[in-house]
């Protein structure tokens, strides 16, 4: 629970803590950010890096010029795009050997969440699970596992990762300085996470009321 409450707290002062990242790393701050953006996408084990709120964090530092947003809008980019190729390759080849395994590091429930999504929206998951945390990195290891045709997913892939990056990068640059969202940019914060959590919820609590009423059939 700890850790938990780090990742949040991390979170909710992401401002502060970019403004320190950046004053010391420099230029490196971009190698950082690819390797954030492609660990969250990439690596299934990492589900809880944070995506939305880095984006739009890192989009406010560009208008501030701490950083070129579009240089680190092509490099998010390729990051997300890779992440997920990346991720889909683990699930084609080694998907089923770790699951067998009853691997600890990856929970069951993140994967049953996963595959309804895809249940509901098919083939677009890829491009939807962008903009939903959890659904997002397991996506791809899915869409691997079901041997998805590499060519459809590439595709969904690719639009996705620009969608994503675009979206959340260029909406931090444009309205992350406006006065109102600067001084309450952790109420800011809290409510990009909010929204980007809302549909796993609303998900959840449907699975859970619909095993409540199979539960009390007679």
């Amino acid at each position: 629970m700890d850790f938990i409450g780090e990742i949040f707290s991390y979170l909710l002062h992401l401002d502060r803590h970019l403004a320190v990242l950046i004053q010391k790393y420099g230029a490196y701050t971009y190698v950082i950010f690819f390797l954030i953006v492609f660990c969250e996408t990439g690596l299934v084990v990492t589900p809880f890096l944070p995506g939305d709120s880095l984006l739009f964090a890192a989009g406010t530092f560009c208008a501030l010029g701490s950083l070129n947003v579009h240089f680190l809008s092509i490099i998010l980019i390729v990051s997300a795009i890779l992440g997920d190729t990346v991720n889909y390759w683990i699930g084609n080849k080694f998907g089923e050997r770790i699951l067998s395994k009853n691997n600890k590091l990856i929970k069951k429930e993140h994967l049953i969440k996963t595959q309804k999504f895809y249940e509901k929206h098919g083939g677009k998951t890829i491009i939807l699970a962008r903009f939903v945390p959890i659904v997002r990195t397991f996506a791809p290891f899915v869409a691997g596992i079901g041997k998805m045709n590499y060519s459809k997913f590439l595709t969904f892939n690719v639009v996705g990762g620009i969608a994503w990056v675009v979206i959340f990068v260029y909406g931090g640059y444009f309205f992350g300085n406006i006065p109102i969202i600067k001084n309450n940019f952790t109420i800011t914060i809290m409510i990009i996470i909010l929204l980007s959590i809302t549909p796993g919820l609303i998900e959840y609590v449907r699975h859970k009321l619909e095993k409540r009423k199979i539960a009390n059939l007679p």
